[in-house]
């Protein structure tokens, strides 16, 4: 039974069974979600502000909208009234001076769980990022790993989704890598050694909802990623020979690029790059997604579907 509505919620859509709340709706991955969602649940997007709210508006049939502080109970429990679930996916691997890790992750899950409390609904879907965890040396994975621990152990039945590098649509990741694999030189740093586990945008979609789905995946982390794990520079390579190119690398030793990210992130507001970000994108994904797949019943798109989708789609495409 759903809890009575908050003072306040009446501007509102009025509840409705099977209400799904999906915060961070404006990313590509919201924007999917919602699109894959539309006509199946009643559905209502939580954004930060009136330009991401314009976009979620721009879908082939949009949403309610609702514009709030993520950080705020008392806004986040008016945007969840009436809802059975919500869809959490606020997140960022880029910090700054003005807006902190802390304040990107731990501040809105807290807010989120104090938020239950108040609008009634009991479950949510998390998406995190593979390597999270409290206890590592890089501060957005251990900021990662602590909004983890505060939604599994508040009241809220929760399902954490780790993924990595997410490909499809207009998301960064997607950008750089067609921006790369179209181009003749490609500076890659320690010469693309990282180890990539892309897995496809339609993929990760399907995952929430599965764990939308699944009740009894509440409490579990699911480690999830791509079929296959490869260099960066294999990725590149990759994705350019379906274009018909073959770009030459060049390295960029590890050391003066931390270098130079640490001397932006004092000296610049928001700057293309942190050490803490770069720890991020130099780490590497290697993992068995088969217990994920096996308890989602999710089944993987083969990693050159993935890229000729990419490589195929423009800037601005809509959902996978």
């Amino acid at each position: 039974m759903l809890a009575r509505r908050p003072r306040g919620a009446r501007n509102l859509a009025d509840a409705a069974p099977g209400l799904v709340v999906v915060t961070g709706a404006n990313g590509h991955l919201g924007r999917a979600l919602l699109h894959t969602l539309s006509g199946r649940r009643p559905l209502r997007a939580v954004v930060r502000s009136a330009a991401a709210a314009a976009a979620v508006r721009a879908l082939p049939t949009p949403p309610e909208v609702a514009v709030v502080d993520y950080r705020s109970p008392e806004a986040l429990a008016r945007a969840s009234a009436g809802a059975e679930a919500v869809v959490h996916l606020v997140g960022v691997i880029k910090a700054t001076r003005r807006a902190p890790y802390a304040a990107a992750h731990e501040e809105p899950a807290r807010a989120l769980a104090e938020a239950a409390k108040r609008s009634g609904f009991r479950r949510t879907v998390y998406l995190s990022i593979l390597g999270a965890d409290p206890a590592s040396p890089d501060a957005c994975l251990a900021s990662r790993g602590r909004t983890e621990a505060i939604l599994l152990e508040s009241p809220l039945a929760t399902t954490v989704l780790r993924v990595p590098m997410v490909l499809g649509g207009d998301d960064p990741a997607t950008a750089a890598l067609r921006a790369r694999a179209r181009g003749s030189w490609v500076f890659l740093v320690r010469g693309g050694a990282a180890l990539e586990q892309p897995i496809d945008a339609a993929d990760v979609v399907a995952a929430i909802v599965a764990a939308l789905d699944r009740p009894e995946l509440a409490g579990r982390v699911l480690d999830l990623a791509g079929p296959e794990a490869l260099p960066r520079r294999e990725l590149v390579g990759r994705a350019a020979a379906l274009l018909g190119r073959r770009p030459r690398v060049l390295p960029l030793p590890l050391a003066p690029v931390r270098a130079l990210a640490a001397l932006a992130a004092r000296a610049l507001a928001n700057p293309p790059l942190t050490p803490a970000m770069l720890d991020v994108l130099e780490r590497d994904d290697c993992i068995d997604p088969g217990p994920a797949c096996s308890a989602l019943g999710l089944e993987l798109t083969p990693l050159d579907t993935t890229l000729r989708r990419c490589l195929g789609s423009a800037p601005g495409a809509g959902p996978p």
